[in-house]
């Protein structure tokens, strides 16, 4: 009786697909985020997966490398601390920035970009920001 050492599998065919990714280059999506953009931010198990408006980024200078973020919220007060939006076409309820709501966190938790304030917006922001902080 000889003893066959079990044979190598076969070699995966080179014609198989390895990804669900249609071929050719793939698309430019910034994966930065800049001020002024509203991310999606995945806040983990303990905290409310929300929008977020971006309002610093990390600098190779800065002492932590920390996103500086202000939530979004649908339930909107119109009192001081809150700048609402408007429609947007890419949020799917009105919604206005919780400026009193700064967050910081590392950049990894912003999921997806869901679009850019247009300039009138996020001077709005601005002033909000100047104003709660009194400078």
């Amino acid at each position: 009786m000889t003893s066959r050492s079990p044979s190598p599998p076969a070699p995966a065919p080179s014609c198989l697909p390895t990804s669900r990714r249609k071929p050719g280059p793939a698309p430019w999506v910034s994966t930065k985020a800049r001020p002024g953009e509203v991310w999606f931010a995945d806040l983990g198990l303990a905290a409310k997966n929300r929008p977020v408006l971006v309002l610093a980024v990390p600098n190779e200078n800065d002492a932590r490398s920390l996103v500086v973020v202000a939530p979004l919220t649908s339930q909107i007060r119109n009192l001081r601390g809150e700048v609402a939006l408007g429609p947007l076409p890419w949020l799917p309820k009105l919604s206005a920035v919780n400026v009193q709501g700064l967050a910081s966190f590392d950049p990894s938790y912003l999921a997806r970009k869901m679009g850019q304030l247009d300039s009138r917006r996020l001077a709005a922001v601005k002033d909000a920001l100047r104003d709660l902080l009194d400078l």
